[in-house]
């Protein structure tokens, strides 16, 4: 390994230790989620925050907006919530001297991090807005392209299905997502420590550690690292592991699993894994970071078949059946 690149991880994770402190100021107990989420963020990608009501995840996205310097902006999805709403529009004005000509006014998603909260209670058309712009960070309006701000991301927050009001999102868009983030309860310690917390007179600040350019470097750091060529055979093995109609899927996969995931999971888990070990201080991923990190990438981008669901079984059980037998099996090797 290089010595500027050295010296840059290692400068590096120094101020993301400061970040995470920062954001811990305001998020109490949720560490894994923080790091998950900053390591999307790292990984230059969008994060889904899944959880019921009440449990931070709106807090979680501002405070970090604030902690990276980021331009924040935020949408409230609803069933009467529109496309244009979102993207902006055009509108015809008149000037003074009775001339009229169209000015395309922005929408909410020209920012570099976008809250798109409670995403799946828009209608599908709704939701198929941000396709676009998740993946090719520009949209289109009348016609016309535009580029949105560097860095761009979206941390959108998801109330689970069974709840009223809510429409799946679109497999498409799903994809899209770097990482899903389950937001679970929690334990009685942590629930004490928030009560008092966030119940006094005063509720701490965030505050800045990054800014839009240091996390683009950042990004690019992301990127260099090196990663081993037992992690990536790992990734592929898991990945083309979990798709049914391949011939390197177990079992299990087979019985249960009607789609699995895409070439972008693989991609995924490469930047993730590099992210991840970023944030623990270490040099370069490892099988470890891998299997971590199994559930968050592959869940959103696999969906289990009738009769599974119908027996009960649930994905996550397979995705980690899948990737203890492929851990083994490099192990072995």
């Amino acid at each position: 390994m290089a010595d500027d690149l050295l010296s840059e991880i290692e400068a590096l994770g120094t101020r993301l230790g400061e970040a995470r402190t920062a954001v811990a100021t305001r998020i109490i107990g949720q560490d894994r989620v923080v790091e998950l989420s900053l390591a999307a963020m790292l990984a230059g990608g969008h994060a889904l925050l899944m959880g019921l009501p009440g449990l931070g995840k709106t807090r979680l996205v501002e405070t970090l907006a604030t902690v990276m310097g980021l331009d924040g902006s935020r949408i409230q999805f609803t069933p009467d919530l529109m496309p244009a709403d979102i993207l902006g529009s055009e509108v015809l004005e008149t000037a003074a001297d009775g001339t009229r000509a169209f000015r395309y006014i922005e929408g909410p998603i020209f920012a570099q991090l976008l809250m798109a909260d409670e995403i799946n209670r828009a209608s599908p058309r709704t939701q198929s807005a941000l396709l676009q712009a998740m993946q090719e960070r520009e949209v289109t309006v009348a016609g016309q392209t535009r580029v949105l701000p560097k860095p761009f991301h979206v941390l959108a927050t998801q109330n689970p299905i069974e709840q009223e009001g809510t429409y799946p999102l679109p497999e498409a868009q799903l994809d899209r997502f770097l990482v899903k983030i389950d937001v679970e309860y929690p334990d009685r310690a942590t629930e004490r420590n928030i009560v008092l917390a966030t119940t006094g007179a005063s509720d701490e600040p965030a505050y800045r550690v990054f800014d839009p350019a240091a996390l683009i470097a950042a990004q690019g750091v992301v990127r260099r690292m090196p990663v081993g060529d037992s992690v990536v055979d790992l990734i592929l093995d898991l990945v083309r592991a979990c798709r049914p109609e391949g011939t390197d899927a177990p079992d299990s996969v087979r019985r249960h699993v009607a789609w699995g995931p895409g070439p972008r999971a693989a991609q995924a888990l490469m930047l993730l894994t590099r992210a991840q070990a970023l944030l623990e201080g270490r040099l370069a991923p490892d099988p470890t970071d891998v299997a971590r990190l199994a559930r968050p990438v592959l869940g959103h981008r696999m969906a289990l078949s009738f009769a599974a669901r119908a027996e009960g079984v649930v994905l996550d059980q397979v995705i980690d059946e899948v990737s203890a037998r492929v851990t083994r099996v490099e192990q072995a090797a």
